[in-house]
């Protein structure tokens, strides 16, 4: 039985020591390398006395550095928590915080930036590598189960302050083991990644990469914004699987991109973050009919994915497209106000059990008894499912289907984004007297409504929020008005703002 997905890349190692696991724009690493530089982390993070199952925070930027620190976190027992170097330092200090972290692994190039708000251990993962004295050793896990933690992902937080969402190696191991055979994924398929490490859809690039010997090229953040160059990135390097964002595939199609070039070894299209337009999808089945297209569906909290559906049928362009399944060993549950089980073709929340499930919050007890709850159709015995806070529905077909969000949470290119998050850094800039901000759900764009004496100098606004949220949380649009309108019960009126902007 297997308990730790480093059994995963020990196998593999044995297999292809000398084959490519991991390129990015920089280094290339073969399993044989990646297994070594991991002992070397592992053995360092041991000597400084960090207890098993602690977090420790990776502070580097994507590559293969990451991906030895993420192996060696798990070797010696620990669980690895990935750090956007980009965003402002006031977010990562407070993940930071939530954790209580004691340790946190970064490079050269980014420890002065990391010691200004860090004051815990630091380790330099290259001097990790260039000490002798953490030579040898291997693996410090024997403790290890497969219930304790792998990883944690913090995800957007609605009072500010990100969560932490906490997955055990089961929950991999199970989704891993899944997608392998459901999927037919070899040592022979080349990976061509696009999402953050701190982006649970890397979960599946990195764990199909130890599990089967593929190859995960990491392609430069550049390529996605200029889809003619990313085609020929794909070409160069042989890219045959492909797990992205909608918004990437939208932009090749918008683009026309594939009616001049098209990716010549890829196989396998697979997508999740977001909603899937069969607009742009039909673009993609024209060009590229012999290739395989997913739709994986899932929240962080239930280890990536819990539904998927394989395009084997046509659909018009304006029909929606189906989640469809679930994973295995996962059971979906569309609850009723979280009473009863809906019918076919009625509307619910989506809701899951299985060994997917996260583990909860890291130190938040109260948001993890708020959405992981006893399942309410039985009180026989404890048994915890996730509800989402996404609608859907039976077809008649049996197939799931997507209709939104029930509360202020969007999925924003491929992005889990709190509205109220947005909000509390607006208000911190201290430039505005209140704010309400919405998501214009058919034009993708995250709408600001502020209160204010006089319109906003919108690029030292800009300049100033950016230092508290993520690029990718900025409003886009903004309005501005004398007040902002409330409800009956003294709140700003969000439905009304909703229905506005339909309405533009």
């Amino acid at each position: 039985m297997q308990k730790s997905v480093i059994e995963y890349l020990e196998r593999t190692v044995s297999l292809f020591p000398n084959k490519e696991a991991v390129h990015d724009s920089e280094m290339s690493i073969t399993f044989s390398e990646l297994w070594k530089t991991a002992e070397h982390i592992s053995n360092a993070i041991y000597s400084e006395g960090i207890e098993k199952n602690s977090p420790i925070g990776v502070f580097i930027p994507k590559g293969c550095k990451m991906i030895e620190s993420f192996a060696g976190i798990n070797m010696c027992g620990c669980f690895y928590v990935p750090l956007d170097t980009k965003s402002p330092n006031s977010r990562v200090s407070s993940i930071l915080t939530t954790l209580e972290a004691n340790c946190v692994i970064t490079d050269k190039a980014h420890k002065e930036q990391l010691v200004n708000f860090y004051k815990g251990k630091v380790l330099v993962v290259e001097d990790i590598i260039s000490n002798s004295s953490f030579m040898g050793g291997g693996k410090n896990d024997a403790l290890q189960i497969d219930t304790d933690p792998v990883y944690s992902i913090f995800t957007s937080g609605s009072t500010g302050t990100p969560k932490g969402v906490v997955v055990a190696h089961r929950g991999v191991i199970d989704y891993i083991d899944w997608a392998v055979s459901t999927f037919n994924i070899t040592s022979d398929s080349v990976i061509g990644n696009q999402a953050p490490f701190y982006f649970d859809n890397s979960t599946l690039d990195i764990y199909l990469m130890y599990a089967t010997g593929a190859t995960l090229n990491i392609i430069p953040e550049s390529c996605f914004a200029f889809p003619a160059k990313l085609v020929d990135y794909l070409n160069e390097h042989k890219i045959t699987f492909v797990f992205w964002v909608p918004f990437v595939l939208v932009n090749v199609a918008n683009m026309n991109i594939l009616a001049s070039k098209k990716p010549e070894y890829l196989k396998d299209v697979f997508f999740a973050g977001e909603v899937m337009p069969n607009k742009h999808l039909n673009y993609w089945k024209k060009y590229l009919p012999d290739c395989r297209y997913v739709n994986l569906y899932g929240p962080t909290e239930i280890t990536v994915d819990c539904t998927y559906y394989v395009v084997e049928r046509n659909f018009t362009d304006d029909e929606p497209l189906p989640i469809g399944f679930p994973c295995r060993n996962s059971n979906v549950l569309i609850l009723v106000d979280r009473q009863r089980l809906a019918k076919q073709g009625e509307q619910g929340e989506l809701c899951v059990r299985g060994s997917s499930l996260a583990l909860g919050y890291y130190n938040n007890e109260e948001k993890t008894t708020d959405a992981f709850i006893q399942n309410p159709l039985h009180n026989h015995y404890p048994e915890t499912i996730y509800c989402t806070g996404d609608m859907v529905y039976e077809n008649e077909k049996g197939e799931i289907m997507y209709v939104g969000r029930i509360d202020a949470q969007i999925k924003h290119n491929g992005y889990r984004i709190e509205l109220g998050e947005i909000e509390t850094a607006i208000l911190g800039t201290n430039m505005v007297d209140s704010c309400c901000v919405v998501y214009d759900f058919t034009n993708k764009k995250i709408v600001l409504f502020y209160q204010a004496t006089e319109d906003l100098n919108m690029a030292e606004f800009r300049k100033i929020l950016s230092t508290k949220i993520p690029r990718y949380m900025l409003p886009t649009e903004y309005h501005r008005e004398e007040i902002l309108k409330q409800n009956n019960n003294g709140k700003i009126d969000r439905n009304y703002y909703n229905k506005y902007i339909k309405e533009l």
